[in-house]
This record gives C-alpha cells, sequence and structure tokens, in this order.
C-alpha cells in the first residue's frame, strides 16, 4: 500500500513507480474479477451484468451453477508493490464470445495470471495458449474454490501441458495475501525471462 512518506505524482502513487500492465485471465467464472477486488488499494472498476435467460444456451454453468453475474468487458484494478513498482490489474471477460477483446487487452501487457478451476480445466486451455502464441509470460494460479482440490498441483500442470518455467501455485483469490503472492511470483518470472538470453 502507499505510504504516507512517499513523494506521490499527485494521485497517490510514487512519483518515480514504474508502471506495469498485467491481464489477469482464465475461463469463464474461475475468480478473476474476485482476484482484482480482493488485492485493488482503489475501488476496482467492474463490468458485471446480470446474466440473463439469453445466455443459457451460450455460457457453460456446469459446476458453477451459482453464478448470476458475468463480466462484459473487463476489470481493473491497481496495487502498490513498492516505492517504484505500481502494477494495473486488467480482468479479461471469461466467455468465449468476448474473447476477441483479449487482442485490444494484451496491448502493452508485460505479464499474465492464468486463473485455473481445478473443477473445470479445459476452461483454461484458451487462456494458457493466448500468452503462449504471445510470449507474454505468465503464471497459473489454481484457485482452490470452496477449501477443496479435485486434483494435485503436479496431475494439474500435467493436464494444463505447462512448461516447467512457468510456475504455478494453489491460491484462494478472497484472500489478498495469497493474490499477493501469485503477483510476485509473476514478477519473478517476468524478471527471470527478461535476464534469460534470447
Amino acid at each position: 500500500m502507499v505510504s504516507a512518506d512517499y513523494d506521490t505524482d499527485g494521485g497517490g502513487l510514487p512519483a518515480n513507480a514504474a508502471a506495469v500492465k498485467i491481464l489477469v485471465s482464465g475461463g469463464f467464472g474461475v475468480g478473476k474479477t474476485t482476484l482484482v477486488g480482493s488485492i485493488s488499494e482503489i475501488p476496482p472498476l467492474r463490468t458485471e451484468e446480470v446474466m440473463t435467460s439469453a445466455s443459457a444456451y451460450v455460457d457453460d454453468l456446469e459446476g458453477i451453477e451459482e453464478k448470476v453475474t458475468t463480466t462484459v468487458a473487463l476489470d481493473f484494478g491497481r496495487i502498490t508493490v513498492s516505492d517504484d513498482l505500481v502494477l494495473y490489474l486488467f480482468g479479461t471477460p471469461g466467455q468465449e464470445r468476448f474473447w476477441s477483446m483479449w487482442n485490444d487487452l494484451a496491448v502493452g501487457a508485460l505479464g499474465a495470471v492464468v486463473l485455473v478451476d481445478s473443477r473445470r480445466l479445459g476452461t483454461s486451455f484458451g487462456s494458457i495458449d493466448f500468452f503462449e502464441r504471445r510470449g507474454i509470460p505468465f503464471v497459473v494460479g489454481i484457485n482452490n474454490f470452496h477449501g477443496r482440490m479435485e486434483y494435485a498441483e503436479d496431475e494439474i500442470r500435467e493436464a494444463l501441458s505447462l512448461n516447467p518455467r512457468v510456475p504455478s501455485m494453489v491460491c484462494d483469490v478472497r484472500r489478498p495475501d495469497s493474490c499477493r503472492d501469485l503477483l510476485l511470483t509473476l514478477i519473478e518470472r517476468m524478471l527471470a525471462d527478461a535476464g534469460a538470453p534470447g
């Protein structure tokens, strides 16, 4: 969080902080909006709408039958990591019919978090493929819904065919400390990739 001792730019941010754009992605209903809301130090921007009967044959609610809202554009939040680093978080919409927005949201992104629901691994492949094809460093957060994991972490990594360089970790996106650990893991990955020989 921003300290009162910082010299700021007038908007509450450290004056010389580097601004880094991070995407929070994953399938429909994996916890993207929750992550952005949990960790953001500003009131998050949300574009959630109530789901209607018009989406009944479009959105697959299997395993998330209690879901009543959906992100239709993006989520946005901000977190100050240190006096020289601020992350701007952009949550992508999860339904396939909104994936065309991902290309625009990815412009300028230096890294990404891909959230995974162990109960519905198939919803994650599109996000993983998207970032692999674009060479954007990412980490996989296995969101521990309801305190229950359907598979062990190594089984999930194997099922997702993750490159050994891609970190993964079990998280609970309702908890700010868990979100923080996930973002710090991403920063480490981004720094490692930046220092790797091309």
